[in-house]
């Protein structure tokens, strides 16, 4: 099997559609009245859109841990199954007078919820279903306990009963691979099956719910490239579908105000489209513009409306076309003669710019016309433009060994799940154009 076949997104893709099987979970879904109501779950799980995961399929796919159905086939990733089953049983051990099979019939009571979690058909029966979320939540829970007890005295605190390499992997550092398995879109599990494994350790709701909110958020503050993270109440924290669900909403504003382009710019161009006759000058300003709102408009809202308001964005739209190809250092994209070169013309008219048409400044290209950059407290929220002292806030990032992966499935899990403004991907669009070399990077 060559390594492109072994990171397949989907559990489905190694198995032979079953057709008795298929009939039988329908028969299931649809007689049963004893599943709990999941019109409300949404999808949040996804596979990775093909054009990224052709890109790094690794930083997609799991390279050690599987949880969750979509990789459940992948007979290399059972290596871990020894430390799943040592957690299981362990799990048991906190059910009291209960048995673990008793929590695999609860969560065979969601079944229908947990299906209706993911986008892809889960080619798998109902127990079997049950059993592979049971044992994954108790894993999940066991090693993301690490990162609630994380403090002063967490080594002394950490349980004696917890495995070796969960010690190991804390003291090391060598629980990086497993952490960014865990974070990957295609390795989610839903939250509320966590929550269910909790609570069936006769934890009250209150206890097992201050318990997952521990976890959850000292893991978001060990994966978020943010350091300076906003603390959300329990019960905002618990809404959320999964763990990377969790962290992109912490990191991402929500956007609640649209952003509407000033009356004095649509006016003029209102103008221009009555009185003048389109021509191959206006016709690449209206490119260059459409590109440039396309990347910038779901950065930040005060920093937009400030920015299009303000009388330096009036006299651009006026300038021909030489000047502000100059400008923006476009002076290598000549303006075409509209008779020399008038077939090339209309063949791309109605083409997108070419890259090295529209080209974001560099930090270094900034900074030397004058742009001050300052670190701000917090996430994209922060980011801000002050107009009158030249100042660029943009927050402040800390990068390490796991954040190349939870950049890029961050990014992912907005393509598959976002209804609003691509807001994260714009602002990694944003950081990609204006760091080129280390002493942008320096700078920042």
């Amino acid at each position: 099997m060559s390594p492109l076949q072994s990171n397949l997104p989907c559990c489905s893709s190694f198995r032979l559609f079953d057709e008795l099987q298929w009939v039988t979970n329908t028969r299931r879904t649809i007689e049963a009245d004893h599943l709990e109501d999941d019109s409300e779950t949404s999808i949040s799980i996804f596979n990775v859109p093909k054009a990224l995961m052709s890109t790094d399929p690794d930083s997609y796919a799991p390279q050690q841990l599987s949880l969750g159905p979509y990789h459940f086939s992948r007979l290399e990733l059972h290596d871990m199954d020894t430390y799943k089953f040592s957690a299981a049983k362990r799990s048991q051990d906190l059910l009291q007078s209960l048995k673990f099979q008793d929590l695999v019939e609860q969560l065979m009571k969601l079944e229908s919820k947990i299906r209706a979690c993911y986008n892809k058909y889960l080619n798998l029966n109902s127990e079997t279903l049950a059993w592979m979320m049971a044992i994954d939540a108790s894993f999940l829970l066991e090693f993301l306990q690490v990162y609630a007890l994380r403090g002063p005295k967490m080594l002394s605190e950490v349980s004696s009963g917890m495995p070796h390499f969960l010690e190991y992997s804390y003291r090391k550092s060598s629980c990086n691979a497993i952490l960014r398995d865990i974070v990957m879109l295609e390795n989610q599990i839903p939250l509320f099956t966590l929550r269910k494994v909790l609570e069936f350790r006769s934890l009250s709701l209150e206890s097992a719910d201050d318990m997952l909110y521990s976890m959850l958020m000292g893991s978001c503050k060990e994966l978020s490239p943010f350091k300076t993270l906003v603390r959300l109440p329990v019960a905002r924290v618990l809404e959320h579908a999964h763990l990377l669900d969790l962290l992109y909403h912490i990191i991402v504003p929500k956007v609640e105000e649209s952003v509407n382009i000033p009356e004095e710019v649509k006016d003029h161009t209102k103008a221009t489209q009555e009185n003048e006759e389109p021509s191959v000058e206006s016709t690449y300003m209206k490119q260059l513009l459409i590109e440039i709102w396309n990347l910038f408009s779901s950065l930040n809202i005060r920093f937009l409306k400030k920015l299009l308001e303000s009388a330096p964005v009036a006299v651009i739209l006026k300038l021909p076309w030489s000047i502000l190809s100059n400008v923006l250092g476009l002076g290598s994209a000549k303006q075409p003669d509209a008779f020399s070169e008038s077939q090339s013309i209309c063949s791309s008219i109605d083409e997108p710019p070419l890259v090295e048409e529209i080209t974001i400044p560099s930090v270094t290209q900034l900074s030397k016309c004058g742009v001050r950059f300052v670190p701000s407290k917090g996430s994209i929220s922060t980011i801000n433009f002050d107009k009158k002292t030249c100042t660029f806030y943009l927050p402040t990032v800390s990068l390490d060994v796991n954040s190349d992966v939870v950049l890029r499935n961050l990014v992912a899990y907005e393509a598959s799940n976002a209804s609003g403004p691509m807001v994260f991907t714009r602002y990694t669009e944003l950081m990609n154009g204006i760091i080129d070399t280390e002493e942008d990077a320096k700078i920042l």
